[in-house]
């Protein structure tokens, strides 16, 4: 590989060639310092060249990372180096890009959700709902990450949609996963809501995309923007999915798509209901609330921000499918 200095116009590297080396020497004697480098290396999914030297692609968003990364590491009295450089050829282009092949762990994820076929209309379809949501979880972890999508990725991803719309059927045969109301379940539709996001746009953003529309992508607008023309908008006024005098817009949509006789999507409906507009007191709101404060906080963007919230969601759907389950006689 070749540093890269300071770059004319005409010195620009092929798109995707640009690389972050990081090169690190620690204290023997600060085992705290040294694992909580490594952790952060491994969040943003940087490959070990060898020891003390990781590899990322040449990113904004990377270079921000790495170089708070090294301010650490030299209060801890060690030394980090950030190097931009670009690889000599296309030959050494595709050998760095080896370094963040993905395709092993789509496969594997490919493999465990085609296996859970073989319980459809056997085993409790609940019990195959919450499992593929940790499929979800675990794909979207590696997706985010993926830094050269191969087909891999493609694969698990339909197989995912796939699995997920028939348990959808599974779960609500009267539907068969359509809208209460009859029109047909979107998907791989646009949705858009507005900032800022809190309870109720964060609420319907996971349920779009974990009940509705697995494929979804997702536009925050800014207050008062106009909705993108073809998109679905949710979660303010005017919108084609709204609240009503009576209901915060995750209640709406969940007796709009046939959700609303689902026990624990109802019981977060109550929780989202609380934290919006009040009403009756619902136990489990303060706590919601602190998560979702906290989430807010430590978020650097709205996606970030709805990973975050993605989680307290299916830990609080997970909780109220076991307590169902386990209160049955």
């Amino acid at each position: 590989m070749e540093t890269e200095h300071t770059a004319t116009a005409s010195e620009h590297p092929p798109a995707g060639s640009r690389w972050l080396v990081t090169v690190t020497q620690l204290p023997i004697d600060d085992p705290t310092g040294r694992m909580r480098m490594l952790r952060t290396l491994e969040s943003l999914g940087a490959a070990v060249m060898r020891e003390g030297v990781y590899l990322l692609p040449d990113t904004a968003d990377n270079r921000y990372a790495l170089e708070r990364l090294a301010q650490y590491v030299a209060q801890t009295a060690g030394v980090a180096s950030v190097l931009r450089v670009k690889a000599a050829g296309e030959e050494q282009q595709v050998q760095l890009e080896r370094y963040f092949d993905r395709s092993a762990r789509y496969d594997e994820l490919t493999k465990n959700i085609h296996s859970l076929r073989i319980g459809f209309g056997v085993s409790d379809a609940s019990a195959i709902e919450r499992v593929l949501h940790k499929q979800r979880r675990d794909y979207e972890a590696v997706a985010a990450l993926d830094f050269f999508p191969a087909e891999a990725r493609g694969r698990t991803e339909q197989a995912l949609a796939e699995a997920e719309r028939e348990v959808r059927g599974l779960l609500y045969p009267a539907q068969g996963g359509a809208a209460a109301r009859g029109d047909e379940l979107p998907q791989r539709r646009t949705w858009a809501t507005r900032r800022p996001l809190w309870a109720d746009r964060l609420a319907c953003a996971w349920l779009i995309r974990r009940f509705i529309d697995s494929e979804a992508k997702l536009k925050w607008l800014d207050k008062g923007a106009a909705c993108p023309d073809g998109a679905l908008g949710f979660g303010f006024e005017g919108a084609r999915y709204a609240n009503s005098e009576t209901h915060v817009t995750f209640e709406q949509m969940l007796g709009q798509f046939g959700l609303a006789g689902h026990a624990a999507l109802s019981r977060i409906g109550s929780i989202v209901h609380f934290l919006e507009v009040r009403g009756t007191p619902v136990a489990e709101a303060a706590g919601v609330q602190t998560l979702l404060q906290g989430a807010v906080r430590r978020a650097a963007s709205d996606d970030e921000l709805l990973r975050e919230a993605e989680k307290t969601f299916d830990l609080l759907y997970e909780a109220y499918s076991d307590a169902r389950e386990t209160s049955r006689p």
